[in-house]
């Protein structure tokens, strides 16, 4: 177990680094991180919208005095939960690759507000989608691009520290850039790790996310800050990957089989990660996958992908239900 708590707000790495979490680290719920050497400041992400964001900037201000002033900000990825808040770094550099930047306005705030609006007659995907979106107030939000770019990797100074970007995408969007520091044995990982739920594999293919995994067990990695969830370690990095490689495997097996994806995702067993939040995507990553083996990833119209999850979150929490309620213990978020 992490000694960090997964506890809303500012947590102290040591040696000058931070991070800034959101609790339950579900859809939208993501973090952020902070390196700092004397004055020298670099942000890593912004938030889903800028109430949230304007709450980690001032939370890392009231506990970090450098914090004042942000010198460089890198975007992780593309999508908004990392991206929206963007525009309350005022001045910053802003960094990240020609990729994030094409695939930022692939999915704009208004682009998500305007999806939530129309999903009305979704039935139980909208619903679902409507849940899981509701906090976050994308409309106002100004899209801000970031002004540096690269492609591949680029090394950073903050004050006398070496602070290596190392895009490992395409694996979980297009682009995803990994942010380590080699001197306090820290990665930032943007969506490249979800601790304790299961990921979305909205591009793939995921044996790079697995090599993405391999790079980060490779490196002199003490902390592992992750883009959703609590702070972990390498221990963290390899049970996220034996859930990639299981979810290779079992989605082959039933692609061979001839079962459609539907089927596979509502077939395939969680196992060792049956306690992990988010299962309903299993079916957006069993769908990718199914696009891997066969070379043509699966026509699903967007509220088709919500219908599907919707169906799937259903089923899990009536299983959970009836779990809890063989054991007596009344919990049904419990998966004993």
């Amino acid at each position: 177990m992490s000694k960090f708590p997964f506890t809303r707000g500012v947590h102290a790495l040591g040696n000058g680094c931070w991070a800034f979490l959101l609790p339950s680290g579900s859809w939208g719920w993501s973090n952020a991180g902070l390196i700092t050497d004397g004055d020298a400041t670099l942000l890593v992400d912004t938030l889903f919208d800028l109430k949230l964001t304007a709450e980690m900037l001032g939370a890392f201000r009231d506990a970090v005095p450098a914090a004042r002033r942000i010198e460089t900000l890198v975007n992780t990825h593309a999508n908004g939960d990392h991206v929206f808040g963007n525009e309350l770094v005022k001045g910053a550099r802003i960094v990240s690759t020609n990729a994030v930047v094409t695939e930022m306005h692939h999915m704009t705030p208004d682009n998500i507000a305007d999806m939530i609006d129309g999903s009305s007659g979704w039935g139980e995907g909208g619903r679902l989608m409507r849940e899981v979106f509701s906090p976050f107030e994308f409309r106002g939000i100004t899209l801000t691009d970031p002004t540096d770019t690269f492609d591949g990797t680029l090394d950073l100074k903050v004050g006398d520290k070496d602070v290596h970007l190392v895009d490992v995408g395409p694996a979980h969007t297009t682009s995803d850039i990994l942010v380590y520091v080699p001197k306090d044995k820290i990665v930032f990982t943007g969506d490249i790790l979800f601790a304790g739920a299961h990921p979305a594999i909205w591009a793939g293919p995921t044996r790079n996310w697995i090599k993405a995994c391999d790079q980060i067990l490779a490196w002199d990695v003490d902390l592992v800050v992750p883009g959703h969830g609590p702070i972990s370690d390498k221990n963290g990095v390899r049970e996220f990957k034996a859930y990639l490689e299981y979810l290779l495997v079992e989605t082959r097996l039933r692609y061979e089989a001839g079962m459609s994806f539907e089927e596979a995702a509502f077939d395939i067993p969680l196992g060792a990660f049956d306690h992990w939040g988010d299962s309903e995507r299993m079916v957006p990553n069993v769908i990718g996958i199914y696009g891997e083996l066969s070379g043509t990833r699966p026509a699903v119209t967007r509220q088709e992908l919500w219908g599907l999850m919707a169906r799937y979150h259903a089923r899990r929490k009536a299983d959970l239900a009836a779990r809890a309620a063989r054991c007596g213990c009344g919990n049904s978020n419990h998966a004993h």
